[in-house]
């Protein structure tokens, strides 16, 4: 058996209307995503707490799934005529069956961060059995440790975190900083994020690793000062959280910044070191990691 995929691109205006009536003609799905996806030109959305909802990007595609007998030339012709678009344009594509769990898993080894820390999807033993090993499957929050933002992050805080600190995970995802940060000694952790999701993502993923951690919903944060802060958002976020990130962090803690790409980094770090001895940026791939100290 086999599927015809229907990707036809769509203005913010338009998106929800071309979702919706795909719907309608017996699409087995329909999404929108971002006609910029993992390109410089990738827009954000997002909401943080007391601004307005997230919204939807500027240049969509609206990705719906078929059965493969369908007539695709009917079914343009009908979404022309419902909702009095014209001028679409679109392509097809015919997706195989296939064991989607399989495919999946297969895409997913350890993740060697250093030789003291792995990431070991559930369905892998670890392969270092005397390492600290993050027992984490790939889901809807963002963090797996594969993406090089999240493998700087990670491989900083095992040279950072000592047996007395407190550390701040703001924008948790999946909870890996907060979770690694706990198993490398921490005294305490504490997690949040804009995302519901994220938050029982975390939790779950906390409770899998047998580790103690707290993880709040960004409006329901109480500000507190932490030894260490770290932050895997995208940069456009950090810059406007930079008062707030400073204010959680203690005179002398330290600060990790990820989510920044390399062109981003010079301005990114003079907005902090308004409160941070900013020190010498890593880079790994495209993007980079940012730390200070509190002035």
């Amino acid at each position: 058996m086999a599927w015809v995929s229907l990707k036809i691109e769509a203005q913010d205006n338009t998106a929800d209307l071309i979702s919706d009536t795909l719907m309608s003609q017996g699409a087995l799905s329909a999404i929108i995503e971002d006609a910029n996806a993992d390109t410089l030109d990738e827009q954000p959305i997002f909401g943080e707490p007391g601004d307005p909802p997230p919204g939807i990007w500027q240049q969509n595609l609206v990705s719906a799934l078929f059965d493969e007998g369908v007539d695709i030339t009917k079914v343009m012709a009908d979404l022309h005529r419902q909702t009095k678009l014209s001028h679409l344009q679109y392509t097809t594509e015919i997706i195989q069956e296939q064991d989607w769990v399989r495919a999946t898993q297969s895409q997913f080894d350890p993740i060697k961060i250093t030789d003291n820390l792995w990431i070991v999807p559930t369905w892998h033993s670890a392969p270092n059995a005397n390492a600290i090993n993050i027992v984490l499957d790939p889901g809807l929050a963002f963090g797996t440790g594969s993406h090089p933002t999240t493998h700087l992050c990670l491989a900083w805080l095992t040279h950072t975190v000592a047996a007395h600190d407190t550390v701040l995970d703001y924008g948790c995802g999946s909870g890996i900083l907060a979770i690694a940060a706990k198993k490398l000694g921490a005294a305490s952790v504490v997690g949040t994020d804009i995302d519901s999701q994220a938050i029982q993502s975390s939790l779950y993923n906390a409770e899998q690793n047998n580790v103690v951690a707290d993880f709040y919903h960004a409006s329901q944060y109480k500000t507190q000062e932490f030894d260490i802060v770290v932050a895997n958002i995208l940069s456009s976020a950090l810059s406007v959280l930079a008062p707030a990130l400073a204010k959680s962090c203690k005179v002398g803690g330290k600060i990790a910044l990820s989510g920044i790409l390399k062109e981003q980094a010079a301005d990114v770090s003079a907005i902090y070191a308004e409160w941070f001895n900013m020190q010498d940026p890593q880079y790994m791939d495209a993007w980079v990691l940012l730390t200070g100290t509190k002035k």
